[in-house]
């Protein structure tokens, strides 16, 4: 069974630090390490749409217990998919996706009509 933990919007002004509270109080049976992982994934891609894709979308958290996944969606309204290891802020940025990439079990995008929604799974068991 899955369930939505989380429906958040993001915009200008948002914080990380209030986000990953959100989180913290959303999900709290599972595991520190875990939370951290979700937490960092949950940061990267929501960087990603304040950064790259015109700073406004949606977050959703869905937790799966049996087994344990937690599944991060964000959508947001620009057509162009993530790139993996670039970025056009500079050299010392563009490593958000290979991040994701390393902690998630699975990650993708899916086109929508007015954008995308780029999702990650990672595991909470163990």
């Amino acid at each position: 069974m899955t369930a939505l933990v989380a429906d958040l919007p993001v915009r200008p002004g948002l914080t990380m630090s209030a986000l990953r509270r959100n989180l913290t109080s959303a999900l709290t049976d599972i595991g520190e390490d875990h939370l951290y992982d979700v937490q960092l994934v949950v940061t990267e891609l929501v960087t990603n749409v304040l950064d790259h894709a015109g700073g406004v979308g949606r977050l959703r958290i869905l937790h799966g217990v049996a087994p344990c996944v937690v599944t991060i969606e964000v959508d947001d309204e620009s057509s162009v998919e993530p790139v993996y290891g670039r970025s056009r802020l500079g050299e010392n940025r563009g490593r958000g996706i290979v991040v994701v990439d390393n902690i998630s079990r699975e990650w993708g995008v899916r086109m929508r009509a007015a954008g995308k929604t780029v999702y990650a799974l990672v595991d909470c068991t163990g």
